[in-house]
C-alpha cells in the first residue's frame, strides 16, 4: 500500500458523515458475543438452560435464582393450603402462614410452625428432597461462573500504520493486565471484507493475514503485532474508500494458557476504518527502572505519536 492509496481513516481525519448509519461490527469488544440477529431457530434454544445460566448477566442470574425461590415457595404453599389445618400454629387458609411455613422448610430453618397432619409430613418431605436438589444445582452454577476463565487482555484502542523495516506495516498492541505469563500465547489476525461475487451474491470473506511473529512461548507485558502491508498482503493495492466500500474490518483472535489458573484463555478485538491511523506509532509504555525491573505504562498503551519524533522501541 503507498503513500497514495494508504488509509487514512482515523477519527478526527475522516469524521462520518451526519445521518450515515453506524458500521456494524463482528466483535463490540474482547468479551461480548458478535453483533448478530438469529432469526428462525428451533425450540431447542430453549432448552440450553446451562449455556443461559453461563452466559447470563450476574444481576439477571442471581434475578433469576430469586424468582425460582419465589415461584417454588407459592408452589408448595398452594399445596399446603389444601389441608388448610395441616400447619401446627399457623392460620387456617392463610396464604401467607404457608408462604413463610415452605420458606422455612427449604431452608432448614426451626420455627414455631410444624407439620401436624400426614398430608403436610408428605408434602415437607418431597420439599426438603427438593431443597437439597436446588442447593446442589444453585451452588455449582455459580462455581462455575465463578470459576470460568476469562483473559484479561487490553488491546490498543487504534491500529497504526507506518513504516517498519522498510515496508509499511500494519501495527497494534496487546497487554496482560493481570502481570502474570500466559504461555504459549498465539493470535491470529483475519481481514473480513464484503464482497460480491460474479452471480452477483454479496457475502462475508475472511481471509487471514500473515504476521511478522504470531507466537510467543511467553506473554506478561506488552505484545506488539506487526503485518507487512506488500505483494502478499490482502490490504495491498486498496484505496481507503475501496475498503470502506467493502465494510471491512480486522479481526484479532488471542488465546494461550495462564500461568495462574493453568487454563486456557481467549480474546478477540476488532478494528474497523475509524480505528486505524497512519503516518503515527505507539508511544513506547516499557522502561527500566532504577532497580533494573521492567516497568509497563498501561496509561499511555493507547497513545501514538508523529513518526517525525525520534523512532521508538516497537518490539514490545
Amino acid at each position: 500500500m503507498n503513500d497514495t492509496t494508504r488509509k487514512t481513516a482515523h477519527r478526527r481525519q475522516h469524521p462520518r458523515q451526519p445521518g450515515t448509519p453506524p458500521r456494524t461490527r463482528l466483535f463490540d469488544d474482547s468479551r461480548r458475543m458478535p453483533r448478530a440477529v438469529i432469526k428462525g431457530q428451533d425450540s431447542s434454544r430453549y432448552r440450553d438452560v446451562y449455556h443461559t445460566v453461563m452466559t447470563a448477566p450476574w444481576w439477571l442470574f442471581f434475578l433469576g435464582v430469586f424468582g425460582i425461590f419465589i415461584l417454588v415457595n407459592v408452589f408448595f404453599a398452594a399445596l399446603y393450603l389444601l389441608d388448610p389445618h395441616g400447619i401446627q400454629n399457623a392460620r387456617p387458609g392463610s396464604f401467607w402462614d404457608a408462604f413463610l411455613f415452605s420458606v422455612q422448610t427449604i431452608g432448614s430453618e426451626n420455627g414455631s410452625m410444624l407439620a401436624k397432619s400426614n398430608y403436610a409430613y408428605v408434602i415437607v418431605t418431597f420439599e426438603a428432597f427438593f431443597a437439597i436438589l436446588n442447593l446442589a444445582v444453585v451452588t455449582g452454577a455459580t462455581f462455575a461462573r465463578f470459576s470460568k476463565p476469562y483473559a484479561r487482555i487490553v488491546f490498543s484502542k487504534v491500529a497504526v500504520i507506518a513504516p517498519f523495516d522498510g515496508a509499511h506495516t500494519l501495527m497494534f498492541r496487546a497487554a496482560n493486565q493481570r502481570g502474570n505469563q500466559i504461555l504459549d500465547a498465539s493470535i491470529s489476525v483475519s481481514f473480513a471484507r464484503q464482497v460480491t461475487t460474479l452471480e452477483g451474491i454479496t457475502m462475508r470473506r475472511f481471509e487471514e493475514i500473515e504476521l511478522v511473529r504470531s507466537r510467543t512461548p511467553l506473554f506478561g507485558l506488552s505484545w506488539t503485532v506487526m503485518h507487512k502491508i506488500d505483494e502478499k498482503s490482502p490490504l495491498y493495492g486498496y484505496t481507503h474508500e475501496q475498503l470502506e466500500d467493502m465494510e471491512f474490518e480486522i479481526i484479532v483472535l488471542l488465546s494461550g494458557t495462564d500461568d495462574t489458573l493453568a487454563d486456557v484463555i481467549y480474546a478477540r478485538h476488532s478494528y474497523t476504518s475509524d480505528e486505524i491511523v497512519t503516518d503515527r506509532r505507539f508511544v513506547d509504555v516499557i522502561s527500566i527502572s532504577a532497580s533494573g525491573r521492567r516497568i509497563v505504562d498501561l496509561s499511555r498503551f493507547h497513545d501514538t505519536e508523529p513518526l517525525s519524533l525520534e523512532p521508538a522501541d516497537a518490539s514490545g
